[in-house]
């Protein structure tokens, strides 16, 4: 199909499928498809751009499994690299943190020394200390561990985790959906349905959740669009995911670093294609820890329409060589959205308004010195 049939059709509010979804994905005109994906996330949201104050934590890298993408993990303890915090040291972290922080974003290596007690009190702890945090924590991959591991449903497992304290759920460990790929590079966690099945289960339960995709490695346009479609399907049967995440791999120093990473014009696509695909989730995440400062901004006019937030400490993505920053202030962000012609919003883990940013002052074409071609330049 052409673009200008898939055009008409999202203008037309119809939903895509898989093959206008690769369509898509080789439409040579950047520029035409994130003006096209754009009209959607104006028609979404106009000009607004959200963030939240907001800190990472990553309890654990001791990790059973042996994801080839993974730069982050280790396989036990006492091997160099490898760390496990204790209740202690979290609680001091939590301490620490600046009031204006709204959500602590928690994810771990599947560490098997550590009881599934160590998960509930790192919740009750901070919800002790910090009754109004929100605590996002846990990917469906760990709680697909916690039920294996302890001998308890998936559903018991969210019962007591919820009891503590948790929030929602991260939208990490989807990776690719298609089993070609995950037989390649995460053979040995929780597979496409049943990740799926877990964010199911704590939708109905009330929780909301993000959901991923991890692109730029051995996957292709059409399991891409089969990933995204599955997620769209997930939405349309439980209707909890709050926001997709597109994650850049990153090669360095995992078994797939003699990979190539995905350049900027691969983001802007697989955002702007995303957009337009996933019509059923309400918001778009250019995670700039991930995509570079520039990059994010830019996804802002391709569909994306949240930069993630002020992150405080990340070390996923930087112990796969990020070069970003590992923490933007709340000015840096506003900066950022502002710069790229955004109005910047300041929201919670839920997407509440916590601040609306004031206008700027109007731009005043008397405060520049006019340079005519009489004048030396």
């Amino acid at each position: 199909m052409s673009f200008a049939a898939i055009a008409a059709r999202v203008r037309a509010g119809e939903r895509l499928d898989l093959d206008d979804g690769v369509a898509l994905f080789r439409h040579e005109n950047l520029p035409e498809l994130g003006t096209l994906a754009n009209e959607v996330r104006e028609r979404l949201h106009g000009r607004r751009t959200w963030f939240n104050v907001n800190t990472h934590l990553e309890a654990t890298n001791v990790c059973e499994a042996s994801c080839a993408f993974c730069a982050f993990a280790r396989l036990e303890e006492g091997k160099p690299g490898a760390y496990t915090m204790t209740l202690e040291e979290i609680f001091a972290r939590v301490d620490a943190l600046a009031p204006e922080v709204t959500e602590i974003h928690i994810v771990n290596g599947l560490n098997p020394n550590l009881p599934f007690s160590y998960y509930e009190d790192l919740l009750r702890g901070i919800r002790a200390r910090r009754p109004a945090l929100h605590l996002k924590c846990f990917t469906a991959v760990e709680i697909e561990y916690f039920a294996v591991k302890f001998g308890l449903s998936r559903e018991a497992v969210l019962d007591r985790l919820i009891a503590a304290g948790l929030g929602s759920l991260p939208g990490g460990g989807a990776e690719i959906f298609a089993d070609r790929v995950r037989k390649k590079i995460c053979h040995d966690k929780v597979d496409a349905d049943g990740w799926l099945a877990i964010h199911g289960l704590a939708h109905a339960k009330g929780l909301k959740t993000n959901c991923t995709m991890l692109y730029g490695h051995v996957e292709t346009e059409e399991e891409r669009v089969d990933h995204i479609l599955r997620l769209r399907a997930q939405q349309d049967a439980s209707g909890g995911f709050q926001c997709f995440v597109p994650l850049a791999f990153h090669p360095a120093n995992s078994q797939l670093a003699k990979l190539s990473p995905p350049t900027a014009v691969d983001d802007l696509r697989v955002f702007a294609v995303s957009r337009l695909l996933l019509d059923n989730v309400p918001h778009l995440k250019a995670y700039w820890t991930m995509l570079g400062q520039k990059t994010a901004q830019t996804a802002l006019w391709f569909g994306a329409d949240d930069l993630d937030g002020t992150v405080e400490e990340e070390r996923i993505y930087h112990m796969a060589g990020a070069r970003t920053p590992q923490a933007l202030s709340r000015a840096e962000l506003v900066r950022l959205v502002r710069a790229a012609g955004r109005e910047p919003v300041e929201r919670d883990t839920l997407y509440r308004i916590v601040r609306e940013e004031p206008p700027e002052p109007s731009f005043r074409p008397g405060r520049l010195r006019v340079v005519t071609t009489e004048q030396p330049l």
